[in-house]
């Protein structure tokens, strides 16, 4: 019998006993009747006949040691797989009509007006394109990813999760729990670091919100997926293409969870030192998911909030990144020479210097790397008719013509490899940030959540750049 149900059969039973007839008693019947239907329900009679439980019957599935995991593993990959071909559409389409009508349409109205061009390259070419760019690529994503992740939760599937992964977790000094707000960090790291609220120990807590950067967010799917396909898929026949780069892509996500049991434990026995706590994990009963209500608190409470946090971040990163690629000192612009002073420590790392500058600048948003990467290296490599001008940044249908640009920019399979791993390992964007400083009300763990990532992400890729150097894979 289990002890809630064992507890109320007690309880009323000592009740009916100490009270008399009448009313009081019929009191008692009632609490006696309903504590007795809870046991009947609870309890496992070896000489009844068994009878059919859905709940405990799903449960045997999801919540075993042979199939939790692999039943885990398929449900979130079939959520991302959803999210990343569903997206595909709807971003396309944004990016169409925010970047093919509506951006040529502002040009031609600034011109109209008498804009200088420096105010309509600030103002249209940069914070426009940017703002452009962060809604194409991170609203059809989010407003997909966040209904399927909380229909899961309405549904009562992820404190199954957090069931599974409990002991995994508990190994590592953090917070059974902290599951939730990992697999929330995939759609979104801000919204994940929101979601260690359910964790009420404040050390464990911390943990959870300094380690969850390490699950991939949507605006980082894009450049792996784009990367993986260019240099990875490429590099096997073109049967086994798809399947390599989504290998790849998945590789470096399961890489991700590695590193935050890894780092878990690391802060679990250093910064953050103590026992993992214990705590009651409370399997409710499924239920039929609440659509509207689904729909509501995805849509309004989580993705537009988090979209309107990265529009607004994202608006003086693109008069930064016109600004540096139009104003000129000695006959160079400020991005090249940006550009030239990181090349060397970029070299070091397997990368280059407009791979670092395009990431210092995309602070505020992961979706415009790619963009910016794209156009930096058209400008630094002074390629002639591709994209639409300095500063403007742009993109491009065909993977041979992207490979043809990067190729011209220098790059090798080794520069990919490494932006792979630096795209998840790195410091959080300017959302998260804030995000983590309006959780923790404290600028030195903010400053940790976001020194500890870059400070792992330099020390890998240069330690991988190093052994590939040594052994001439290059």
């Amino acid at each position: 019998m289990s002890a809630p149900a064992a507890e109320i059969l007690r309880r009323a039973q000592a009740l009916r006993q100490e009270l008399g007839g009448g009313i009081h008693d019929r009191l008692a019947e009632a609490l006696y009747t309903d504590a007795a239907r809870l046991a009947d329900r609870a309890v496992i009679r070896p000489d009844a006949p068994p009878r059919f439980d859905l709940d405990r019957t799903i449960d045997r599935l999801v919540t075993s040691r042979t199939w939790g995991f692999p039943i885990m593993a398929l449900l979130l990959t079939v959520v991302f797989w959803i999210t990343i071909q569903g997206a595909n559409v709807p971003s396309g389409l944004l990016a169409t009509l925010l970047l093919d009508t509506v951006h040529p349409a502002l040009k031609d109205a600034a011109g109209a007006l008498g804009f200088p061009w420096w105010l309509s390259g600030v103002l249209i070419d940069g914070a426009y394109l940017a703002g452009a760019w962060v809604v194409s690529v991170m609203l059809p994503p989010m407003a997909i990813f966040f209904p399927l992740f909380t229909l899961l939760e309405d549904f009562g599937y992820l404190p199954r999760v957090a069931f599974n992964l409990d002991r995994l977790f508990s190994r590592a000094g953090a917070h059974g729990k902290q599951a939730l707000s990992m697999t929330m960090g995939f759609g979104c790291n801000a919204a994940g670091v929101v979601a260690t609220r359910v964790i009420d120990s404040p050390r464990e807590r911390l943990i959870a919100i300094i380690t969850n950067n390490f699950a991939v967010c949507n605006g980082r799917w894009p450049t792996l997926i784009m990367v993986s396909t260019i240099f990875i898929g490429s590099a096997v026949p073109a049967a086994l293409a798809g399947l390599v780069s989504a290998l790849a892509v998945v590789g470096v996500a399961v890489l991700g969870v590695l590193l935050t049991f890894v780092v878990s434990w690391f802060l679990s026995r250093t910064l953050l030192k103590g026992e993992a706590s214990v705590f009651s994990l409370e399997l409710p009963p499924y239920r039929p998911p609440r659509i509207w209500q689904t729909l509501y608190t995805s849509v309004i409470d989580r993705t537009l909030i988090v979209l309107w946090r990265a529009v607004t971040m994202a608006l003086p990163a693109g008069v930064v990144i016109w600004t540096i690629s139009n104003v000129h000192i000695g006959g160079q612009s400020i991005a090249e020479h940006l550009v030239a002073a990181l090349d060397g420590f970029g070299w070091l790392l397997g990368l280059n210097g407009v791979i670092l500058v395009a990431y210092i600048v995309a602070i505020p948003a992961n979706e415009i790397v790619i963009p910016t990467v794209l156009m930096l290296t058209v400008l630094t490599a002074g390629l002639t008719g591709v994209g639409a001008g300095a500063g403007v940044m742009f993109e491009m249908e065909s993977d041979n013509a992207i490979r043809a640009v990067l190729h011209a920019g220098g790059w090798t399979t080794l520069t990919a490899i490494n932006l792979m791993l630096f795209s998840l390992i790195h410091n959080p964007c300017s959302t998260t940030i804030l995000t983590i400083y309006h959780e923790t009300r404290s600028l030195k763990w903010t400053a940790v959540a976001t020194a500890l990532p870059l400070a792992l992400g330099v020390l890998v890729t240069f330690t991988t750049a190093s052994v590939a150097r040594l052994l001439g894979v290059v």
